[in-house]
């Protein structure tokens, strides 16, 4: 007790001193001046678009070593002073300038970086759509996939951008040189009205195209057409010849791509639909709702109808038989890395990095990701019992195609309720694609591309809130009284007049509506003739579709001449490769429970066992046998003289092939049985 005395009265002595000394100073001192009261704080109020945030306080320039000296005004003559303002204005200048290529460097870098994460989402499409496909064909999936790459990188820096682009670059946040230098646009005019068709100015990226703000451009431009490009290569996977495939690379980067492109990004016809007709601000597609995804998604479903549907998708009923996907975590993957990319797609399509509606622009992408990855769960586990994981991943690319072209334009709400319906959108589209069209998609490209494409272009024309947008297009909106005007000359707009952005049907104009439905007509008439008319020719030539006997034994061998999955070391001397399947060996059961064998057929040629197999699975006007349907359901893969199955009990399913083949073998020789 002794020892905590002394230090108690330690503590108090301290207290005592300071809580004195802060006392102390805050009381008046004599000579103090009374201190006025402090003015109130202006309010705060949200900046949706970030134009009032930031000011010149937020710019922190060294100008010690540079700035005039002092002048002493008894020691001042004219001179001296000329000499100082001279001085003054060197300096101004010199910060003016490099203020300026800061500028530019911040919104070069912004674009290039974003437009890396673009360039990432090729290997999301390659896991989403091999993921969906059939095992058999990984190596032709995947090979597509980085193909379309190379091919549509030549063809867009050859002929596609100078298209796109070549006579009109509107983009002053990449520099001064973009509108001088890709100036030449076919156009024609009818009476005082201009309507651009194509550009003709930097092919092959030379002469005045070799500048560093058009480069920047062309990549960011490029990762966007392969994102287009790449969108057919899941719709036609597994039937598609590796040869046909290679020229429609070139014509969709060369031509069906950078038209359209010039129409609505380009400075061509369907961007001065407002200046021209007075349709709002044009056809407005922020990030490519319209001009990425619709273009793929509608070369798509022309392509998928012409190719035909896979063998064994459809009886001779019509009714459907499902081709599952053979790697679940391999297309949930792809979906979260292509998720990840649009922060990409979307923010970096303000293509300067001082624009600060980015905020606003990516967190409309998550929300609108979210709602449709959400929506679609809940409608196919409330419709159909279970929530699938393949419509859970395209009901988040839905949403996400969804908001592309909006995303700069709307309220986080809108953004939202665009997700919610694309989730159940996408749903609806495939199923109408599958089964009234008897289009055969086999990762929903369509529905997920072409449909919410044209969702998210109708969605501006409805949800646009006005706060972005000034000026987009050329024309130059206001809000006077309770009308909006369209005033070209800005020496004549009325006192108080405010000039407003895009603006929807629901916040008061029907014809930005207007002007986004003849944009989604306008693609519709262009990609899907030419596409057809592409496809048509390239099956004339070379045709299109892999024989029957390739795409059931999978085109990984026949067209990559390699397997995409090997099992086993084939150089150990008790193993072998896989050629019976181009399926891995899983240590799981399935999902229905059965168990993975394989029939093994002998006494038949290979070849001529594909021509009989091949015939049975044809629709035609016969009846389909009882053993057909017991063996059929089954079935995975294909290869030589093997057949591998998944499920059912392998010795009915065994007799039931071998009955099948006697009889259309007419072959009393056969020796079938069951290889586990």
């Amino acid at each position: 007790m002794k020892r905590v005395r002394p230090l108690l009265l330690f503590l108090g002595l301290f207290l005592f001193y300071t809580t004195g000394s802060y006392i102390w100073s805050q009381d008046p001192k004599p000579g103090d001046a009374p201190k006025a009261e402090a003015s109130p704080a202006p309010e705060a109020k949200p900046d949706p678009s970030g134009g009032n945030t930031g000011d010149a306080g937020t710019i922190i320039t060294d100008l010690d070593k540079k700035k005039p000296d002092k002048l002493e005004p008894e020691k001042a003559d004219l001179k001296t002073v000329a000499e100082a303002v001279n001085k003054s204005n060197a300096l101004l200048d010199e910060v003016a300038a490099a203020a300026g290529k800061n500028r530019v460097y911040g919104n070069m870098m912004w674009t290039l970086i974003t437009g890396f994460l673009v360039m990432f989402m090729q290997a999301g499409f390659a896991l989403v759509e091999t993921g969906l496909t059939r095992g058999k064909n990984v190596a032709h999936t995947m090979a597509m996939n980085i193909m379309i790459y190379g091919i549509g990188i030549l063809g867009f820096w050859a002929v596609g951008f100078a298209l796109m682009y070549g006579g009109f670059g509107s983009y002053a946040s990449m520099g001064n040189g973009l509108p001088e230098l890709l100036n030449k646009e076919y156009s024609f005019k009818v009476g005082e009205k201009e309507f651009g068709l194509f550009g003709y100015e930097g092919f092959f990226l030379t002469g005045r195209a070799f500048d560093a703000g058009i480069l920047t451009l062309f990549l960011f431009q490029m990762v966007f057409m392969d994102t287009a490009a790449t969108i057919p290569t899941g719709a036609l996977a597994e039937r598609w010849k590796f040869l046909s495939f290679c020229v429609y690379g070139l014509v969709i980067s060369t031509i069906i791509y950078p038209v359209y492109g010039n129409w609505v990004w380009g400075g061509g016809w369907l961007s001065k639909l407002g200046v021209n007709f007075e349709l709002g601000h044009g056809h407005v597609d922020f990030a490519g709702s319209s001009v990425v995804h619709m273009v793929g998604g509608l070369t798509a479903l022309a392509g998928a109808w012409m190719l035909g549907p896979r063998i064994g998708k459809y009886n001779t009923d019509g009714s459907v038989n499902a081709l599952p996907a053979h790697n679940v975590p391999m297309y949930v993957l792809g979906t979260l890395i292509l998720a990840f990319g649009w922060f990409g797609f979307n923010p970096g399509s303000t293509q300067g990095g001082a624009d600060l509606n980015i905020g606003r622009i990516a967190a409309n992408t998550m929300l609108a990701s979210a709602a449709g990855a959400v929506s679609a769960t809940i409608y196919m586990w409330t419709v159909y019992k279970k929530p699938d994981p393949s419509f859970m991943c395209n009901g988040m690319l839905a949403g996400l195609v969804g908001i592309t072209a909006p995303c700069a334009f709307v309220a986080p709400w809108a953004a939202v309720v665009i997700g919610l319906v694309a989730g159940v959108l996408v749903i609806w589209a495939c199923l109408f694609v599958e089964r009234v069209l008897k289009v055969d998609d086999p990762v929903g490209a369509v529905g997920v591309h072409g449909i919410n494409g044209a969702w998210g272009i109708l969605a501006v024309g409805l949800f646009a809130d006005g706060t972005y947008g000034q000026g987009q297009n050329g024309a130059n909106w206001y809000k006077v009284g309770n009308a909006l005007q369209l005033i070209t000359d800005k020496t004549k707009v009325p006192a108080g007049a405010e000039e407003v952005g895009v603006t929807g049907l629901f916040y008061g104009s029907s014809a930005q509506l207007v002007a986004e439905c003849i944009g989604i007509a306008a693609n519709v008439l262009w990609v899907i003739p030419v596409a057809l008319l592409m496809f048509k020719v390239m099956d004339l030539l070379i045709g299109n579709r892999v024989s029957a006997e390739v795409e059931l034994a999978g085109l990984d061998v026949h067209e990559m001449g390699v397997l995409g999955y090997i099992s086993e070391d084939p150089k150990a001397p008790e193993g072998h490769v896989l050629h019976a399947s181009a399926e891995p060996k899983t240590a799981t059961v399935p999902r229905d429970g059965g168990e993975r064998f394989t029939v093994v057929v002998e006494g038949v040629a290979a070849d001529k066992l594909a021509h009989v197999w091949s015939d049975l699975c044809q629709p035609s006007g016969r009846p389909v046998t009882a053993d057909f349907i017991a063996v059929y359901p089954h079935m995975t893969t294909f290869q030589g003289n093997r057949f591998r199955f998944r499920g059912g009990d392998p010795r009915q399913v065994r007799e039931c092939l071998e009955r099948l083949l006697h009889g259309a073998l007419n072959n009393g020789s056969l020796k079938v049985y069951v290889e586990r």
